[in-house]
């Protein structure tokens, strides 16, 4: 998605625009080898939506087209530790898998005339200019094809090839001097089940949008997700971060749900029939490049998506992220074009990190609550515990209260919709902690014997400034 996404955004500003595609390209929608997490749910949050509809106008009317529902005014059921939030979902949003819409954005791609993809072939290197200071292009390889090396010369090399690229070694290869990752090493894993709704029961489909029954970190509970994707299909996703992983044994699997907190997605599927097995996938550790840090990058290479950072996918972030590097890439392109400056790669990169920042520290703060999650980096991580405390206690304050106007806001916030600014900042910090006894015990910490003013304290110890 994030190749699809860049492409488009460089058929703007580049004569010619090729997509080179490890995998075979499907007929129809179907997953890719190549995209090993594919059969598990996806979905852009609200922002990722609006950014790929300025690109790709209409595109939910081709993902209604292949079958994919819509979200509106159906029930969306929201269960976490403090209690239950639920009602009509207000937005007209399509829910589909990852097949179906890379196949609608993909077509969408192929039919720019300027824009070629080869498929079925590896990038085995990167070439350069003798000085090592320029990337003029790529070695390929055809898939099957042990000899036969092509070089494509180019002026832009952008890198999405996602978790599995090799961007870190060819730079070190080339004696450019890498940092160190940082490392959320969050041992996850979830694992997906597709049913069949009948026809006797298809009213399930306009009842329900999501059931959504949260894990806790106290009790290591997984959580549970209930929703469907186009052609009355029904997915069933079991999470949990620090080790312990749902089964991939379709009746230890059952039983999971059977004791999740909640039984109502249980419910849901009495009378339903598996369309596939239980699939599973495994994430050890996220990582979050910093490249922007380098004090040299070569001329002529980008690299954007999952191949920089990647997210906990238990919250919809990545493709919407990528959504947001392609919108962030085209400004800096535009600009570019312009006002000509140099050391334009580098810019965007760091361009591309003030992204990243806030929806990595937001999984920090969430996934830093299990037991078994740890953190690896060159620098501590700011304000973590506190970002933690803050989210809780808004959670809580909303769930309790059912006050939807917070809750919005926390999910707002999460979806990246919003910047977390615009739960810390001094006015909302202060609401959420005086609704409670420890939430007013937090503040008094926080402002210390010397009571410092809470705008000065936020400043130092939260790592975005928007």
């Amino acid at each position: 998605m994030a190749g699809l996404l860049t492409a488009r955004v460089l058929s703007d500003y580049y004569a010619e625009v090729w997509i080179l595609e490890k995998d075979e390209l499907p007929e129809k929608p179907e997953d890719r080898l190549g995209t090993p997490h594919a059969f598990h749910p996806h979905r852009f949050t609200q922002r990722g939506k609006m950014i790929t509809e300025r690109f790709f106008p209409g595109f939910e009317e081709d993902l209604v087209a292949n079958g994919a529902p819509s979200s509106l005014n159906k029930t969306a059921y929201n269960q976490n530790q403090y209690g239950i939030m639920s009602g009509p979902y207000q937005r007209n949003d399509i829910k589909f898998s990852r097949a179906v819409l890379e196949w609608v954005i993909r077509r969408r791609v192929q039919k720019i005339p300027h824009v070629q993809f080869l498929a079925r072939h590896d990038v085995i290197r990167l070439s350069t200019s003798a000085d090592l200071c320029t990337i003029t292009g790529v070695v390929v390889r055809e898939r099957g094809s042990s000899e036969q090396e092509t070089t494509f010369a180019s002026d832009l090399v952008v890198d999405t090839s996602g978790r599995f690229s090799k961007l870190p070694q060819w730079l070190a290869d080339m004696g450019y001097e890498v940092p160190r990752p940082d490392l959320l090493k969050v041992n996850l894993g979830y694992s997906t089940q597709r049913y069949q709704v009948p026809p006797h029961l298809t009213q399930l489909t306009e009842q329900w949008d999501v059931i959504n029954i949260a894990g806790q970190p106290e009790t290591g509970s997984f959580t549970g997700v209930f929703s469907f994707i186009e052609n009355q299909v029904a997915e069933v996703l079991l999470y949990r971060p620090g080790g312990q992983f749902p089964s991939t044994n379709a009746e230890a699997y059952k039983q999971a749900i059977a004791e999740l907190p909640s039984p109502l997605i249980a419910e849901v599927l009495e009378g339903l029939e598996p369309v596939s097995e239980v699939k599973g996938y495994r994430v050890p550790e996220l990582y979050r490049h910093r490249y922007e840090k380098m004090e040299s990058w070569p001329a002529g290479l980008l690299v954007l998506g999952d191949a920089f950072c990647i997210f906990d996918p238990i919250f919809g972030q990545g493709m919407t992220v990528a959504a947001i590097e392609a919108e962030k890439l085209d400004s800096c392109l535009r600009e570019q074009r312009n006002h000509p400056k140099a050391g334009f790669e580098l810019r965007v990169l760091r361009h591309l990190q003030d992204v990243i920042e806030p929806a990595w520290w937001l999984n920090c703060a969430a996934d830093l609550q299990w037991e078994g999650v740890t953190y690896a980096a060159s620098e501590p991580l700011q304000g973590i515990t506190f970002g933690s405390k803050v989210m809780n206690l808004l959670l809580k304050e909303a769930t309790t209260k059912k006050n939807f106007q917070l809750y919005g806001l926390y999910w707002t916030v999460n979806t990246l919709y919003h910047s977390p600014r615009a739960i810390f900042n001094p006015q909302m910090v202060a609401d959420i902690l005086n609704a409670s006894e420890e939430g007013q015990y937090l503040l008094t910490e926080l402002s210390g014997e010397s009571g410092r003013p809470l705008a000065e304290v936020l400043e130092e110890i939260i790592p975005f400034k928007e």
